[in-house]
């Protein structure tokens, strides 16, 4: 093998193609506009062309391909929610996963190795009963454990018997895991690239004309283009995106923070979360351990990273794991969140009659990447908003049919 990477590398003839061509001119017109070239927009494209035929849709992209959010999260997928409605999406979306390397033909580096969520009080497990019997209920592969089996799954942890933060417990989702998330943008731009999407990167929106309730134009940096349909998909930049279409969202931004350690020999086998804490941490394929929390605690559009964070998740990851202080930190990063009033995402119909919305995500919005994808696809292919999505369209905020999902964050916020 290292003989013909050799050749290859000194041969004039490189018969292999990238799988994403290069940004080609915009068109004056597309069936269907998206807009957000991270993981949901190109989930959506996907499933557009492969299922339902629609090929003639552009994926605008204002910087780089799945530089977003889907680049500043740290990949956890669980359908570990508390909301009948909410675990059905995610459960769907765990099952997408499972299948998803070969939906794309693309390795995903999907590892289903579980999560484990501790409880320092009794007040925790209580909740946690609740969780797992929602779960149950639903079929998710959940329940409650106690000590010493959280010891028995994960045997480095501090139990701090007899301490301020004892762990009495736990809530253990075994389908929980983790994906590689460059791979799986990479994945759905590739098979969708190659269906006859568009994808146009360095291409901002700018704005957008409307005529009687529907978008006639998108205004980019590159020109204008008519749409028939539009689609936003902007992560934490959802808020002023819809705006610039003259709809407001109930949604608030707040920094979310994460770091990585140098890389260690393998070690944790799961994926462990401290709500008291408000700390997780999870090992990647390259042995980095990932470190993250809750959101800071103020709005703002920024992906700047801060030493008190780095200092918070420093503590509660060396009181789980003490043997971690003197490990050095490799980077820390921060996304944007779109925090709705119910921590629960928003998709579906818009006040505009051909503007659909991929929005809200908050601190979920990686996981949900395949399903959001295909049921958003089906609800522009088909001209309404597919079943399993209408719990989540904005319109429940009026009716006040709110999904309270704030307790089933990994980490509290």
């Amino acid at each position: 093998m290292p003989l013909r990477l050799l050749k290859y590398a000194f041969s004039r003839d490189y018969p292999v193609t990238g799988d994403i061509p290069a940004t080609p001119d915009l068109k004056s017109s597309y069936d269907v506009v998206i807009i957000g070239g991270g993981g949901h927009g190109l989930a959506c494209a996907h499933y557009l062309s492969k299922y339902h035929g629609i090929t003639n849709v552009a994926v605008l992209e204002k910087g780089y391909l799945a530089g977003g959010n889907t680049a500043r999260n740290t990949t956890t997928i669980r359908s570990n929610y508390i909301t009948k409605e909410g675990i059905a999406f995610y459960k769907e979306g765990v099952q997408l996963y499972e299948e998803m390397s070969q939906e794309l033909d693309f390795n995903v580096m999907f590892s289903q190795r579980g999560q484990l969520t501790l409880a320092h009080t009794e007040a925790t497990l209580r909740s946690f009963h609740l969780r797992a019997e929602m779960g149950k209920h639903a079929g998710t592969n959940i329940e409650v454990v106690d000590a010493q089996t959280v010891k028995d799954l994960s045997p480095h942890l501090n139990m701090d018997e007899g301490g301020p933060l004892e762990i009495m417990g736990g809530l253990w989702h075994a389908d929980g895991g983790t994906a590689r998330h460059d791979a799986v943008a990479w994945g759905y731009a590739a098979q969708a690239a190659r269906r006859g999407v568009e994808i146009h990167q360095r291409t901002e929106v700018e704005g957008f004309e409307t005529d009687q309730g529907r978008i006639t134009k998108v205004r980019t940096n590159r020109g204008d283009i008519a749409a028939g349909q539009v689609m936003i998909a902007v992560g934490g930049m959802n808020y002023d995106m819809a705006m610039r279409a003259g709809v407001e969202l109930p949604i608030r931004c707040y920094p979310l923070q994460a770091m990585v350690t140098q890389p260690l020999k393998p070690w944790l086998h799961t994926l462990v979360s401290s709500v008291s804490l408000h700390t997780y941490l999870v090992q990647s394929s390259r042995g980095e351990i990932v470190i993250g929390g809750g959101s800071d605690p103020y709005q703002l559009c920024s992906t700047r990273s801060t030493l008190d964070m780095k200092e918070h998740l420093s503590e509660g990851a060396t009181h789980l794991f003490p043997f971690l202080q003197g490990v050095r930190l490799l980077r820390q990063w921060a996304g944007i969140t779109d925090m709705t009033p119910d921590y629960s995402p928003i998709m579906g119909a818009s006040p505009l009659k051909n503007l659909w919305l991929d929005c809200g995500w908050g601190t979920w919005g990686f996981k949900a990447t395949p399903v959001a994808g295909k049921y958003m696809a089906q609800t522009i292919a088909n001209g309404r908003v597919a079943p399993i999505l209408e719990p989540f369209t904005m319109e429940r905020f009026a009716r006040f049919e709110l999904l309270n999902e704030m307790g089933a964050t990994a980490a509290s916020h």
